[in-house]
């Protein structure tokens, strides 16, 4: 990913969202050749001069500090992962990141055993690019029974979830409201591209699903963020019908880029019995829990 391009274009996208009355700037009717604020208009509510703004947009300009994107955040009344992700994106400028291949990603001993501690929780465990690091059987039946549960142990065969959301046909039909969760998975995608722009394995994966996916490249072209946190899905699923879940995801760690993913159904709802239908299903079919054997985390 380019960084100058990929800030100039966070830039212009948030740009034209606003319009002259959005932020108390006379609108004299005239016709505008492009919609949302003028250059000049967004470089005076910053308090900075149209010609610096224009290289920044441009991505002529490698020295925007902190101060100066905080200004430019305000005027274009972004929200705070909005405003991180424009600082990230400043931020990979200046580094000049070298694209390469990161290490392999693995859910520690300390996460397999909390994963394993929420018994009929479904949960997984994602990585920094959505990779499934690992799931519990109940985590796998409801999210994807049709694949081998034991994939997520090798990083070769590893579900993606922003792959399995575009372009697996049992994940889409999983989702009632499919481009509603496909359009939150690319804007935490967006935040963690931000992130580590030297991620080629992100950078795979990004052109991978804009060159697969007509709806994944539109969606990214929107250039929205915002992060993993909880949201309310209603799904049907093969087994045990229609259901609404509370998706979380939490971080494990601070340090970690990994998240944990978890499923609960309001207490005493419909959608709480499917569940617990599905964890006797999972439990009949698999007899005792699988476990994940230390020489195998990975």
């Amino acid at each position: 990913m380019h960084g100058h391009r990929e800030l100039g274009d966070f830039l212009q996208t948030l740009r034209a969202r606003l319009r002259p009355e959005d932020v108390g700037l006379p609108d004299y009717g005239d016709r505008r050749r492009v919609p949302g604020l003028r250059r000049e208009e967004l470089a005076l509510l910053a308090g900075v001069s149209s010609s610096y703004y224009t290289r920044l947009e441009q991505g002529q300009s490698l020295g925007a500090s902190p101060e100066v994107l905080d200004a430019l955040a305000r005027a274009l009344r972004l929200d705070e992962a909005e405003r991180h992700h424009l600082h990230d994106l400043a931020g990979s400028v200046k580094r000049r990141p070298v694209v390469r291949r990161p290490p392999e990603e693995h859910a520690d001993a300390a996460v397999l055993d909390l994963l394993e501690a929420l018994g009929d929780v479904p949960a997984l465990v994602s990585g920094r690019r959505g990779d499934v690091l690992a799931w519990n059987p109940l985590g796998h039946a409801l999210f994807a029974s049709h694949l081998d549960y034991f994939a997520p142990q090798l990083p070769d065969d590893r579900p993606n979830l922003a792959r399995l959301v575009f372009l697996d046909t049992h994940i889409r039909a999983l989702y009632t409201d499919w481009p509603d969760k496909a359009r939150a998975v690319v804007q935490n995608l967006r935040m963690v591209a931000g992130r580590h722009p030297d991620d080629g394995r992100l950078t795979s994966l990004v052109g991978e699903l804009a060159m697969s996916s007509p709806e994944f490249a539109s969606m990214w072209a929107e250039h929205a963020v915002s992060p993993c946190g909880s949201d309310v899905y209603e799904m049907h699923h093969p087994l045990v019908g229609d259901l609404t879940v509370t998706q979380q995801s939490l971080r494990p760690s601070r340090n970690s880029d990994s998240h944990l993913v978890l499923a609960t159904a309001a207490r005493g709802s419909a959608s709480q019995s499917a569940l617990r239908l599905l964890a006797q299903v999972v439990s009949d079919a698999r007899g005792p829990r699988p476990t994940h054997h230390t020489t195998q985390r990975c």
